[in-house]
């Protein structure tokens, strides 16, 4: 893969990240419209099942329904060839239903690491792993 692909790559993922914290269900939706394949397949913990771009707009809906003010900071992005890798520390304020549970007002903080690979510059394929015990603690689901 050249250079230029990995550039592109990088910055299809870039204004994906950037959408993420707009806040707005709208900004997210548009931009996986854009940068996602239709049939991505996703890896990762969320909390419904997903297929495909559409359902992964809906994993967007349920976490900035659960967390408004969710802020997704990128501490390491590293591209290579079809696949971008991203370390991220996520932060927000439990505000709305989130996994079955109600809102409590607790700001959570955790770290989650995601690895998109990219095929004729579109996000393909999706792997994720979020430290989902430390944000349950956080939102008084488990005992800390």
């Amino acid at each position: 893969m050249s250079t230029t692909e990995t550039a592109r790559n990088r910055a299809a993922f870039a204004r994906f990240h950037d959408a993420t914290n707009t806040g707005s269900v709208e900004a997210v939706t548009a931009m996986i419209d854009e940068v996602v394949a239709p049939d991505v397949v996703f890896h990762a913990p969320v909390p419904i099942d997903t297929t495909g771009a559409q359902a992964l707009a809906r994993v967007w809906q349920v976490l900035l329904r659960g967390f408004p003010d969710l802020s997704v900071t990128a501490e390491d992005v590293l591209a290579d060839g079809d696949k971008v890798v991203c370390r991220n520390t996520v932060t927000g304020t439990y505000r709305g239903e989130f996994r079955g549970l109600p809102a409590t007002g607790k700001s959570v903080s955790y770290s989650e690491i995601f690895i998109f690979r990219f095929a004729g510059g579109r996000i393909a394929e999706i792997w994720g792993v979020v430290d989902v015990l430390t944000q349950l603690r956080q939102l008084g689901a488990l005992p800390a």
